[in-house]
């Protein structure tokens, strides 16, 4: 029913920063959650931020709170996330997700890859 692009990866060097796009199409991204997760090599996939509802304050794991932002835009059908103070052991895969629920994401992205290294 609803469909995510990523865009927005890329290379940063360490302590730079970045913002992720997530383009949702569909007439049912209202009230539905959406969230970011990532994956690098190696690694297990982490969920990162996400946002329960609508204008909704986002809740992020401990890894990244206090650097990462992330906000929605319901008119644009758009998430959005913005990555502060990046390492080179965050390199990997960032995936937008939209489901029911913050911890029942039914539906992702292909991905959009960040590269942090000098």
């Amino acid at each position: 029913q609803l469909n995510v692009v990523e865009s927005g990866g890329g290379l940063v060097q360490p302590g730079g920063s970045l913002r992720l796009s997530c383009a949702a199409s569909g007439n049912t991204f209202d009230y539905v959650a959406v969230g970011w997760s990532r994956q690098g090599p190696g690694k297990d996939r982490e969920e990162i931020a996400c946002i329960s509802r609508s204008g909704g304050s986002p809740t992020y794991a401990e890894s990244v709170k206090g650097r990462f932002t992330m906000s929605r835009d319901n008119a644009k059908k758009a998430a959005y996330l913005h990555m502060n103070s990046l390492n080179p052991e965050e390199t990997g895969i960032c995936f937008c997700a939209v489901g029911i629920r913050c911890s029942g994401f039914g539906v992702w992205g292909q991905g959009t890859k960040v590269t942090v290294s000098s």
